[in-house]
């Protein structure tokens, strides 16, 4: 589809904006680095402010970096205005063209850069094949529904064959059901097409079912980037662990140690229980430490590591949610398929039961 599959660099890339009450300056993204691979889906993710769409802006030519330089392809960037930029960006709002129809919203870009008719038409058929709306070329759009205004907006930015394709929280406006649906459609013509993609969401379950890369982001700065299943396994601090789905957290400290590196074993004291761990290569004997552990990553036993009291016991039907809690501290547990196990209620004592290989180690 595309030209060439482009890649996108940041060297060092800042935006300092002015508060405008306190008239103070303060760096809505700071000293970033970020190497964005050709044909890759990245998805910048994180809360309101901290930075991921006015990274995506910077990209896009909307913004210009008071600091460092942008690469598209090899080529710098920062100079050359929005529409001299190899990118098509697909927008919150869809921005379409209200009495036009959905050819012509699509051919629009297209004439602009002054094709024959013959050129623009096969473009434009070709691309309303793949987003699923062929036959539909004389639909007014204000007489389309929310997901094919998307579909609309996203054949528009393709037909132009970017470099690399943006997209600024394309699916807010989408109701639940039809957000999950867009998504898988949104991947798999970024992956049918080949083109490199550059996502910004908040919705983390959105990251994960799309990206190949996740780029988390906090107060301007880069948290973690790797893959959805680094991200949620391996996070590199308590913000990532506790952004990107539901962690528990159990502080403790290292007591026992063997071995080094990624292979470390040891003993992590948990108030007065003693719990086996793995991958402790970057701890010291005596260290604090603090145990990530996924809801989905434990269970509830008459034996096990923690003594517990059970605090919540809620039937969700595919699971039973519990609530415990291990010393002062609660911990939420989703015991998946609980039909013939053994349900405890509120007030029972038990145990909290997990595989040390599915725990993370801060």
């Amino acid at each position: 589809m595309a030209k060439e599959k482009k890649g996108v660099r940041l060297e060092h890339v800042s935006k300092i904006y002015k508060d405008p009450k306190t008239k103070k300056e303060f760096y809505a993204v700071y000293d970033t680095n970020l190497e964005i691979e050709p044909g890759t889906f990245v998805t910048l993710l994180g809360p309101s402010g901290c930075g991921k769409t006015t990274t995506l802006r910077m990209i896009a030519g909307f913004e210009s970096p008071d600091e460092g330089e942008i690469y598209l392809g090899g080529e710098p960037i920062n100079a050359l205005t929005p529409n001299k930029r190899d990118t098509a960006m697909v927008f919150q709002s869809y921005a379409l063209l209200p009495h036009y129809n959905i050819y012509d919203n699509v051919a629009y870009g297209l004439r602009l850069r002054k094709m024959d008719k013959e050129t623009i038409k096969k473009k434009v058929t070709d691309i309303l094949a793949l987003v699923g709306l062929e036959g539909m070329e004389s639909r007014m759009t204000n007489q389309l529904s929310g997901g094919q205004q998307q579909r609309v907006a996203l054949a528009r930015a393709l037909v132009l064959e970017p470099g690399v394709l943006l997209f600024d929280e394309p699916l807010s406006n989408l109701d639940a059901k039809l957000r999950v649906q867009m998504r898988t459609e949104i991947r798999r013509i970024q992956q049918e097409a080949g083109i490199t993609a550059v996502y910004v969401t908040h919705d983390q379950s959105e990251a994960m079912a799309i990206s190949d890369q996740i780029i988390i982001m906090e107060k301007g700065l880069v948290s973690q980037i790797g893959s959805p299943q680094e991200i949620y396994y391996h996070p590199k601090n308590e913000f990532v662990a506790d952004f990107i789905g539901e962690a528990n957290f159990l502080k403790g400290s290292l007591i026992e140690k063997t071995g080094s590196g990624d292979t470390a074993e040891g003993v992590a004291q948990i108030g007065d229980n003693k719990v086996e761990v793995k991958e402790v290569g970057h701890l010291n004997v005596g260290d604090e430490c603090e145990l990530v552990l996924r809801p989905e990553a434990a269970t509830l036993a008459d034996q096990g590591q923690l003594p517990c009291k059970v605090t919540l016991s809620c039937f969700m039907g595919s699971y039973q949610n519990y609530h415990v809690l291990v010393g002062d501290s609660v911990v939420k547990i989703t015991d998946f398929n609980p039909k013939n196990k053994k349900i405890y209620e509120v007030g029972d004592d038990a145990y909290v039961v997990f595989d040390p290989k599915n725990v993370h180690i801060l």
